[in-house]
């Protein structure tokens, strides 16, 4: 056993933490990664606790960034983003997250990556364009100034639900979402498919690829109050099997490989209180990651959410409240509530797009071990 260190940064980004590092750090054959990060993160792990690495045991901090220079025209920077499995330590980089996407910018304009700053507002705020390796999509990312050294302003006034305190608001625009993965909005050309389960019955779910594939579902029709709590969810054995199973077979109809854990990913809807929809709520959600019940919701499916509200015939758009002639949907989810906006024109989504807030929590060398 050889212990072998990288340099790296460890941050937040919107409701998830995790490590950010150059490529440059990391072996060029990909097929190497996974001793090094799965070391790295403390897995695998019987116990699921990740104590012997950088993880803390849930899938949101168990996360990577891999970023470089660009050479794209159209991109300052390209970035992986890499899920790392707590227990048996697989790396799945099938899909994108959001949450880690928010925190892609600040890392590239302190580490000197964007060649090229050019000031949007008052020479505060810059725009960092990013391309996402996962799903091949382009990214904007507009965050704050310090003005006089030009890195990541940190500080700032603006709260997410799920993140206690304040930092500066992070806009992240999707551009040209639709067919992340499968290359369709809607990959089976249908707003409702039927899924028929293992025990022969059927369940109605909408099958959308916006951002990152999904599998939605209604709570109603699982048998559970669309309001549940996490750990309550989680708790239920029998439940969580049956939705995998789901989102398994969803996978299937998609053309998606099924055994890949990160996509799609399956979310539970339901229509909001009468209370939460006059206060503003246009939907409510329950979203599942990695066999486990989320805490929140991960963004790119939120992304998704909001857009498929917009698509007539949807299971999101049937059960949305109050969304007509609207660019922006709110989510409530586990944790609190989440803004979240689509442009479409002529039918097609251009962009979508959501607020977050990032911090560096520490720089220096990751410590990792690997078989001679």
């Amino acid at each position: 056993m050889t212990t072998n260190s990288f340099p790296a940064t460890f941050m937040r980004g919107g409701t998830s933490n995790g490590l950010m590092i150059h490529r440059s750090d990391l072996p060029k054959d990909e097929s190497k990664w996974q001793p090094i990060l799965s070391s790295a993160m403390g897995s695998p792990d019987p116990y699921g606790r990740q104590l012997n690495g950088m993880g803390s045991g849930i899938s949101s901090t168990s996360k990577v960034c891999v970023i470089s220079k660009s050479d794209r025209e159209d991109a300052d920077v390209d970035y992986t983003f890499v899920q790392v499995g707590i227990k048996d330590g697989s790396l799945d980089m099938a899909g994108n997250c959001g949450n880690m996407s928010s925190a892609v910018g600040p890392f590239a304009l302190n580490e000197r990556l964007v060649p090229h700053i050019e000031p949007l507002k008052d020479g505060i705020e810059v725009k960092v364009r990013m391309f996402n390796t996962n799903t091949s999509k382009i990214l904007h990312s507009t965050s704050s100034i310090d003005g006089a050294e030009s890195r990541y302003e940190p500080g700032g006034e603006y709260s997410i639900d799920g993140v206690p305190g304040t930092g500066s608001r992070i806009t992240l625009s999707f551009l040209d979402p639709a067919g992340a993965k499968t290359g369709k909005a809607l990959p089976t050309g249908n707003p409702v498919d039927m899924l028929q389960l293992e025990d022969g019955n059927m369940i109605k779910a909408s099958l959308t690829d916006i951002a990152n594939p999904g599998v939605f579902v209604l709570a109603s029709d699982i048998g559970i109050p669309g309001d549940i709590h996490p750990d309550t969810l989680g708790s239920k054995a029998e439940l969580m099997a049956r939705l995998e199973h789901i989102r398994r077979e969803g996978a299937k109809a998609m053309t998606l490989n099924p055994d890949v854990q990160s996509v799609p990913k399956i979310i539970l809807l339901s229509p909001p209180s009468d209370a939460d929809a006059a206060d503003g709520v246009n939907i409510v959600c329950r979203a599942l990651s990695m066999q486990q019940a989320h805490k929140a919701v991960p963004l790119t499916l939120a992304l998704n959410l909001g857009a498929s509200c917009r698509l007539p015939g949807t299971l999101a758009d049937q059960i949305a409240v109050d969304t007509a002639g609207k660019e922006s949907v709110v989510i409530a989810h586990a944790s609190g509530r989440l803004e979240v906006g689509s442009a479409m024109v002529d039918g097609k989504i251009e962009s979508a797009l959501l607020h977050r807030t990032a911090r560096v929590l520490m720089k220096g060398e990751v410590f990792y071990t690997v078989d001679d």
